[in-house]
């Protein structure tokens, strides 16, 4: 069952570590700015053993997977995204660091095939909700791993409780929030639903399904100028203003602008955002 009682708020800390020094693609949205704290939770949630296995849905830039790399010294790391660009980034920082036990692979986590009961730790920050058919992806993914085999996932509360969601989509012409699937579905918030999440885990064959209210400001960059520039690589953003007339596209910036500055604390851009941190295991 959801705890909500548990305070996981933290002030964070934006700065990158010491061995983590973005290169590459700098037109790409920092997710590992604007998560960071959220990794803490993720990397002592999972307890990755220094021979471990593991696999990473949805890696991105592959913060997370490097990080599961130096816990499984003797072990290794795997990281997949369906994004060419951002794995170019993950292989890049990777070798920077000297890392030999970490891959990446381009891959649809729902069809790809997986080495059969393989791996013994299996995380994701905010990577699964966007399955077409989440119940096919959850299974696919429960043949990688042995018996018991940990998931350890951190998944987006409803929309109403993540500030960085509602108030930038007021900005946007047209702000009505689409619904959340209400059966999951490719959707920022389809996991959202702790019922329906521990529905779509149990018929994908994990058991002990537990939820962890994660309570943490999000990172939009070190003030509100750097903000404005980080959303517009979000591609929500650009998709909202393609095709809008030039006034009401230039109104769409204004707002967003306006918002962003009230959101500027002096020492970075932050908004409110509730994450479920969900535990599962393999029979």
């Amino acid at each position: 069952m959801p705890d909500r009682n548990r305070p996981t708020r933290t002030a964070p800390d934006t700065r990158p570590p010491a061995d983590e020094h973005p290169t590459g693609d700098t037109n790409l949205f920092d997710y590992d700015a604007e998560l960071r704290p959220h990794n803490d939770h993720l990397r002592a949630a999972a307890r990755i053993g220094p021979r471990d296995h593991v696999l990473d849905i949805g890696c991105g830039t592959g913060r997370t997977t490097r990080e599961a790399a130096r816990a499984a010294v003797a072990g290794s790391a795997l990281g997949v995204d369906v994004s060419a660009r951002m794995l170019d980034q993950a292989r890049r920082l990777s070798h920077d660091q000297g890392l030999t036990n970490v891959t990446y692979e381009q891959a649809d986590a729902q069809t790809h095939r997986f080495p059969p009961a393989h791996f013994d730790t299996c995380i994701s920050r905010f990577g699964t909700m966007f399955f077409a058919d989440p119940v096919a992806a959850f299974t696919n993914i429960g043949r990688a791993l042995r018996p018991a085999a940990r998931v350890v996932l951190l998944v987006w509360q409803d929309r109403d409780h993540n500030e960085w969601a509602t108030a930038i989509r007021r900005s946007l012409p047209d702000a009505t929030p689409a619904p959340t699937p209400p059966t999951g579905g490719p959707d920022a918030f389809s996991l959202a639903d702790p019922a329906v999440t521990e529905r779509i885990l149990t018929a994908a064959g994990f058991t002990d399904v537990t939820f962890t209210d994660v309570h943490e400001p999000v990172y939009y960059g070190p003030d509100s100028a750097t903000a404005f520039e980080a959303v517009r690589r979000l591609k929500e953003f650009d998709d909202r203003l393609a095709g809008l007339d030039p006034t009401t596209a230039e109104q769409a910036r204004t707002r967003l602008r306006a918002t962003l500055a009230a959101h500027d604390t002096g020492t970075g851009v932050y908004f409110d955002s509730h994450a479920w941190l969900v535990t599962a295991h393999r029979p």
